[in-house]
């Protein structure tokens, strides 16, 4: 179907992989062709394509009552309002459909502190270069990428965007009479599977402290297990007033999640804010499914174990291919391979070898499979992988030799 036929907006750039069904690690496109799904929905699956427990949960809900809104009470909302609460810092929850309203959420929980607190002065929301918090306007004014910025208008004002290692400059935003919170990922996705070290994340609660702006964490893809500890935070000890949450807490069904200390939610009083689908009984009900398997010891475990594999492997291919791996990044699942083959060109030659990847910034590929990924799984999507590198290094050869 050429693009004038197609009746939806033409705003993605889609593969040619036609789905039909998916089980596990695995997806099928409507010829029957298998692939490894190292995507998983962009890190959504945590538990991986058909999890029966989450069918169950989702089955069984539906029986019963799909949607009621926010007039009445949920009670599933206020079960895992208590579990997300009792694993984390928070105190408090707000329920969203996606993690673009997650952040919506804290964004607006923000500023309405400050205005509580007898400061409506106090807007500024710091971000960094390399965040992506979601695509709604606030959400790409907060991470300030200019591919997603242009053609809107001019920019919403109290957003500020500094790099993460220009420390003067965000000291200098942070320490601003006007500033409110400063939003970040422990772990960058979208821009280039970017760890940040725990120095930087202190540092940023520091300056939060000593200003009395709130820290607000973006975990929307590496939490929820995915790092191999509940939250990325966890490995640093550093401790936001607020967290943004999505992705796998619903196993692949829409919903999402702002987690604040009841203090940083202290503005957000009655008609504050609201949602009519956020925290409806069908996304509580798998989301209740969901963390009550993600947040198992045992699962945390696998993280660990099969990343660790993954990334010595990772580690071993990169001395095989040089001209290939320039740099395997990230933390836990949250997998980052910087290349020096333009990504989209390998994420091409992967699917053509049965393994689906994701993009990401600075030239990154990243792997995000289901947290119960086997290390067979693994192994057979790293022979994919080096399959990919192999007909790559072919392909360049094959060009030089026409052009000498």
């Amino acid at each position: 179907m050429s693009e004038s036929e197609d009746h939806l907006f033409a705003v993605y750039s889609r593969s040619p992989v036609e789905v039909d069904h998916a089980e596990g690690s695995r997806l099928y496109d409507r010829s029957g062709r298998e692939y490894l799904d190292f995507v998983q929905g962009v890190a959504t699956n945590g538990l991986g394509h058909a999890n029966p427990i989450l069918i169950d949960a989702l089955t069984a809900q539906a029986k019963k009552v799909w949607h009621v809104s926010n007039i009445y009470t949920i009670p599933q909302q206020h079960e895992l309002a208590s579990k997300l609460c009792e694993a984390s810092f928070a105190d408090q929850v707000f329920f969203t459909n996606s993690g673009a309203e997650a952040v919506e959420a804290a964004l607006k929980l923000a500023r309405k502190y400050h205005a509580f607190k007898g400061h409506p002065e106090r807007i500024d929301i710091i971000g960094f270069k390399g965040a992506f918090h979601g695509r709604t306007y606030a959400a790409i004014n907060a991470a300030g990428n200019e591919g997603y910025l242009d053609g809107f208008g001019p920019r919403l004002p109290g957003y500020v965007n500094v790099s993460l290692d220009d420390h003067d400059a965000i000291r200098a935003a942070a320490e601003a009479p006007t500033a409110a919170a400063i939003i970040v990922e422990p772990v960058q996705g979208e821009g280039g599977a970017r760890a940040l070290t725990d120095a930087e994340l202190h540092l940023l609660r520091d300056l939060c402290d000593a200003n009395g702006l709130l820290l607000i964490f973006d975990e929307i893809q590496c939490g929820m297990g995915r790092t191999g500890k509940l939250w990325a935070h966890e490995y640093s000890g550093v401790i936001p007033d607020v967290m943004c949450l999505a992705k796998a807490l619903g196993g692949g069904f829409p919903i999402g999640a702002c987690l604040a200390t009841r203090e940083a939610a202290s503005g957000m009083t009655f008609g504050a804010h609201g949602s009519t689908f956020g925290g409806n009984p069908m996304a509580m009900a798998v989301g209740l499914a969901a963390f009550g398997e993600l947040s198992k010891p045992e699962m945390l475990e696998n993280v660990v174990k099969v990343s660790g594999y993954i990334k010595q492997q990772l580690e071993g291919l990169k001395q095989t291919y040089p001209d290939m791996i320039d740099e395997v990044r990230g933390k836990g699942l949250l997998i980052g391979i910087k290349l020096k083959p333009n990504n989209r060109d390998v994420m091409t030659l992967a699917r053509d070898n049965g393994l689906l990847i994701a993009g990401g910034g600075d030239n990154c590929v990243r792997m995000l499979p289901a947290l119960n990924l086997t290390e067979a799984d693994a192994r057979e999507a790293l022979e994919r992988l080096e399959k990919t590198f192999i007909a790559i290094r072919e392909k360049a050869q094959a060009a030089a030799k026409q052009t000498a």
